[in-house]
């Protein structure tokens, strides 16, 4: 059969598995494991997340303002998943025997360059729309200098209410489908096609999976939100991404291998 017979015969979506609600308490243990067993390759991502987000925290205070810096810090969440691919090859690496690497881990990022990119491009769409939804919620709900508890509340519960459509996008399309592109060679579109049937076939474990994902900023989040502390907040904000990015990174493969049955594609190593 030749390559294009075999690629017109997989199947447009690959077909998931159902899960317990509490599978993603074992994702997070296995990734705990993943992280410590390549600390200084995983971390060294993190450490890249927490570089990213200061220069943008430079920018926006510069040309911008505290409101500001809060609506692109909870947007820059929603693009984050993009940076923790390598974190997925690392787990892929210990999952195959191999002593992670740093060099293999970017060449093996190089093989997905094409599709990385694609999904890269819509997650910034995603963001910049954010972006501006966050500074019209700014703009129609101005506060003065010193805030009072009920400026906050109609700030965030306005920004909340809008944050969360683009959030549920994001977080169903992002779940599964970039591990799927790292694991096996996959166009975007079956992958994120993939993901979001995934999510919508398993809704209570992925509720979890995301009050998880939200437990582990929304401290440094609730800091911040602290006019006295603020400093303290966004410190905690930045150790936060640098260590539980790659832990999320590292239980988001092996939550893509428990859910997704891709065995229908090849993987990278069968076609290089």
């Amino acid at each position: 059969m030749t390559e294009d017979a075999s690629a017109a015969a997989l199947p447009f979506v690959a077909p998931c598995r159902g899960l317990a609600p509490t599978a993603p308490l074992r994702w997070i243990r296995l990734g705990w494991h993943d992280m410590w067993s390549a600390p200084r390759q995983s971390l060294t991502y993190g450490g890249i997340v927490v570089f990213l987000s200061l220069a943008l925290a430079a920018v926006t205070i510069e040309f911008g303002g505290y409101w500001e810096l809060l609506s692109l810090v909870s947007g820059f969440i929603l693009i984050s998943p993009a940076l923790a691919v390598g974190t997925y090859v690392i787990s892929n690496q210990l999952e195959r025997g191999e002593r992670p690497s740093l060099r293999r881990c970017v060449r093996e990022e190089q093989r997905v360059f094409g599709n990385l990119m694609v999904f890269a491009l819509m997650l910034m769409i995603v963001f910049l729309v954010w972006a501006r939804a966050g500074s019209a919620v700014h703009v129609f709900f101005p506060v003065g200098e010193a805030p009072g508890w009920r400026d906050y509340l109609t700030f965030f519960g306005i920004g909340s209410a809008i944050g969360s459509i683009f959030a549920i996008v994001v977080f169903s399309a992002a779940a599964f489908s970039l591990p799927m592109m790292v694991d096996r060679r996959v166009d975007t579109v079956t992958a994120v096609v993939t993901s979001i049937n995934a999510v919508l076939r398993n809704k209570p474990a992925m509720a979890v999976w995301a009050a998880c994902i939200v437990v582990a900023v929304a401290p440094g989040f609730a800091l911040l939100l602290m006019g006295r502390d603020r400093g303290a907040g966004f410190a905690w904000i930045m150790v936060a991404l640098g260590v539980t990015l790659p832990l999320i990174g590292h239980a988001t493969w092996h939550g893509y291998r428990e859910t997704i049955d891709a065995g229908a594609w090849p993987l990278h190593a069968e076609t290089d």
